[in-house]
């Protein structure tokens, strides 16, 4: 089977379909497969993804609900609330339901959605897929508690580790910008980031990959092809639009490690950036706001 057309009549399981799996879930559809979305309230599914209502982190909803026969299941959580019981609740709790659930059936693929919060590295060096994760917050802590879920479950299990997401839905960074409520010092910290399309597109590359019976890694880190310091980006965005001059309580941006993320390993599967750097996103992200 070709790979472009591998997707056709896979059926496969959004576990978790708020906006970035409801997006997944949409460009699967439109690549032929059959998509099921769970989540608590499906009346917020994209057009056309089969509902399936459940609430992961309460087993009792989750019994004679999943689709059978699901050829792969993309796990896309993100935490009710922002406490270690949250984020355990979502990244290992939820996740060692769904897999009770799933025994006796074989899908031949679980994708998991995480993060590189897993890294604690703060030297200005680079990370890629076979670094040490030594988070020391709990938030990194729990999310690498459900990679390790995930990675010694009986299905195999790819890791996808994305890096800060902005987009069109994820637009904070660039208001708090715009408002002067982000001021950063010079030669801050290093970040990374991914925009949403190029996040959705990294996780169908992948499962289209699957589907054509290809050789993947358990891990991939998938962050665009530029690292920068926070304040280079600050300074770019205000040179390309209007900013209020930072206000005096204005935060620096904190400070969660300082790495360059390192992409080599997703880009030889042949997947192609359509954001590569800061600059593409936001160049269209400003562009918009002014024709709006």
């Amino acid at each position: 089977m070709a790979i472009a057309e591998s997707l056709k009549n896979q059926r496969i399981l959004l576990a978790g379909c708020g906006n970035l799996g409801g997006a997944i879930a949409t460009r699967l559809l439109q690549s032929g497969a059959e998509v099921f979305g769970l989540r608590r309230r499906t009346d917020q599914l994209p057009q056309g993804i089969t509902p399936v209502a459940a609430d992961l982190t309460q087993p009792a909803t989750l019994k004679n609900t999943l689709p059978p026969r699901l050829d792969q299941v993309i796990y896309c959580l993100t935490p009710s609330d922002y406490t270690e019981q949250g984020y355990h609740a979502a990244y290992v709790t939820a996740l060692e339901n769904l897999l009770v659930e799933l025994k006796g059936q074989t899908p031949s693929r679980l994708f998991f959605v995480s993060s590189t919060g897993v890294y604690g590295q703060d030297d200005n060096g680079w990370v890629d897929e076979r670094s040490p994760t030594q988070p020391s917050g709990f938030s990194g802590q729990q999310v690498l508690l459900g990679e390790q879920t995930a990675l010694t479950s009986s299905i195999s299990a790819t890791v996808v580790r994305f890096s800060g997401i902005y987009g069109p839905s994820r637009q904070g960074f660039l208001q708090a910008v715009i408002d002067g409520r982000l001021n950063p010092p010079a030669n801050s910290h290093y970040s990374n980031r991914i925009h949403e399309q190029d996040a959705v597109r990294a996780i169908v590359h992948l499962s289209t990959m699957a589907a054509a019976g290809e050789t993947l890694q358990s891990c991939y880190l998938a962050s665009d092809c530029e690292p920068a310091r926070l304040d280079q980006v600050v300074q770019w965005i205000r040179q390309h639009t209007d900013c209020k001059a930072p206000a005096d309580d204005a935060r620096d941006g904190g400070r969660a490690g300082s790495k360059l993320c390192s992409n080599r390993h997703l880009l030889k599967t042949g997947f192609q950036f359509r954001y590569p750097d800061f600059r593409a996103g936001y160049r269209e992200l400003i562009d918009q706001r002014k024709g709006a």
